[in-house]
């Protein structure tokens, strides 16, 4: 599959989302919660390689990833509604999400 295409599709998902948050946060978080990525990478990897194992190795690593970065949806909105400025919240957010990463990879090394 061409790169163009996927950049292509990659970038509409972002203006859609942006353009839906104009006129509803609460259509825009549906959209922003939905695996469209995960859903779009893992059929664009099965056309390209037909291979059960990887996909099915691939969907439950992402399972064990998306875990550590729930925390920042939270606190980022803590954050904001404490008055700490948008830049400074994001900051400590990808911060916090990065370290959780780092424990999550740690646990699943060591099963």
């Amino acid at each position: 599959m061409s790169y163009l295409f996927k950049t292509l599709i990659a970038a509409i998902i972002i203006v859609l989302v942006t353009e839906v948050s104009k006129r509803s946060t609460a259509m825009a978080a549906f959209l922003l919660a939905l695996p469209i990525v995960s859903i779009t990478s893992l059929l664009w990897i099965w056309m390209e390689t037909k291979d059960k194992v990887k996909i099915a190795d691939l969907s439950q690593q992402t399972f064990w990833y998306v875990l550590p970065t729930l925390p920042m949806f939270l606190l980022l909105a803590w954050l904001l509604k404490n008055n700490i400025s948008f830049y400074v919240s994001l900051g400590i957010c990808c911060l916090i999400t990065v370290v959780l990463f780092g424990l999550t990879q740690y646990l699943l090394i060591k099963q």
